[in-house]
């Protein structure tokens, strides 16, 4: 069986990767639209890229008003800045809800209609240069061919996909992620863990994908804690921005499972951050996977040396998933109720939630059959 492996056209990593790829980002045009947020602004990140960009005798405009999790609204002003300002390709700095605004307003330059018209459709026609620097290690969003949106209107996060999505250039340099907090530090690596577990036990996974996958998990059970604690060390940051960019590479050759499905309704409907929501459902989910992938999720104890002798294999699974419990507890993973979802509310949405989620396609790559009742059962569970 023959298979498509895609990622990043160029990729920087390590310090100073911004300044390394100076010359390549000024190959790709004259003026570009810096898509970030009022944090990145603050911190003076900004500062960091438009030192370069002058310096290089590039034109810019910064749009920083993509606060929260991107909607169809930021993506419309997006597009629309790009037009007025007469940009020619674009910039994402920030977490995954700059660089998925930036895919939308570049896939919004070259493609017809609206963003809402393409939930769930692949972008046909390419899209402006896109460089991507992630702020924190986590979304593995400078990776990937898709792009999480929000329809305001219908109350839903749209999948958008297509290869014209994967930014031409991802600046992984752990810089940007030095001033990240403890609580950005836990979700967003737990959300490159979940891509990772995900990525190797989906049905779709292939042998290249599993490398990257594997690689990401020993890198964040190694790094992920020790950043958490002591954000200044630059060697465990710059390993977690590496398994970040393995991480999304891996799972956009494969796809995510049922974690994925199950959190972006939460998001939706309860403005989880994605990332927690992934980390509240992880062990709940992987315990429902587990019968139907006991050799990967053997693969996975003894990547992270967890297996002993004479395990079965979902004896080293279930061993593998204590671990998972276990640094989500080290890392103060809220529940929803500690993060403030009302609990009537929540369970008056499960029916939605759990059609959205099957609606996504994710939990139908879980290597073992989803259906309605199974959802809704551990989104109940979450309040156990």
């Amino acid at each position: 069986m023959s298979n498509l492996f895609l990622m990043p056209r160029y990729a920087f990593t390590g310090e100073g990767a911004l300044n390394t790829a100076g010359e390549k980002i000024k190959s790709l045009g004259s003026k570009a639209l810096i898509i970030t947020d009022d944090v990145m602004m603050k911190l003076g990140s900004v500062n960091n890229v438009t030192s370069l960009l002058e310096k290089e005798n590039v034109e810019f405009f910064i749009y920083h008003e993509v606060n929260g999790e991107p909607t169809d609204i930021m993506v419309n002003n997006g597009v629309k800045k790009y037009k007025e300002e007469d940009c020619d390709f674009l910039i994402a700095l920030g977490g995954g809800s700059p660089i998925d605004t930036a895919k939308a307003v570049g896939a919004m330059i070259t493609n017809p209609g609206n963003i809402n018209d393409y939930l769930g459709k692949v972008i046909q026609k390419e899209t402006p240069p896109l460089v991507a620097i992630p702020t924190t290690a986590g979304t593995g969003s400078e990776a990937t061919q898709f792009t999480i949106i929000t329809d305001t209107g219908r109350n839903i996060k749209m999948l958008l996909k297509g290869p014209y999505l994967i930014p031409t250039v991802a600046v992984i340099d752990p810089i940007f992620t030095m001033t990240s907090p403890k609580s950005v530090t836990s979700a967003t690596g737990l959300d490159a863990l979940t891509h990772a577990i995900e990525s190797y036990t989906s049905k779709l996974a292939q042998p290249m994908s599993e490398i990257f996958s594997i690689s990401a998990v020993k890198k964040i059970f190694n790094n992920l804690l020790e950043a958490y604690n002591n954000g200044t060390n630059v060697k465990a940051r710059t390993e977690m921005s590496i398994a970040a960019l393995q991480a999304g590479i891996a799972f956009n050759n494969s796809s995510v499972t049922i974690v994925h499905g199950m959190s972006r309704p939460i998001g939706a409907l309860f403005h989880v951050p994605h990332g927690l929501s992934n980390a509240m459902l992880l062990t709940d989910c992987l315990k429902f996977a587990l019968p139907g992938a006991t050799d990967k999720f053997y693969d996975l104890a003894k990547a992270v040396q967890i297996y002993k002798d004479g395990m079965s294999n979902i004896e080293a699974g279930q061993a593998f998933i204590d671990k998972v419990g276990k640094l989500c507890c080290d890392l103060h993973v809220q529940s929803l109720e500690e993060f403030g979802v009302d609990k009537n509310r929540f369970f008056n949405s499960l029916d939605k939630m759990a059609e959205d989620a099957l609606a996504s396609g994710s939990p139908q790559n879980t290597r073992r059959e989803v259906k309605k009742e199974d959802i809704i059962c551990i989104y109940k569970g979450l309040w156990n």
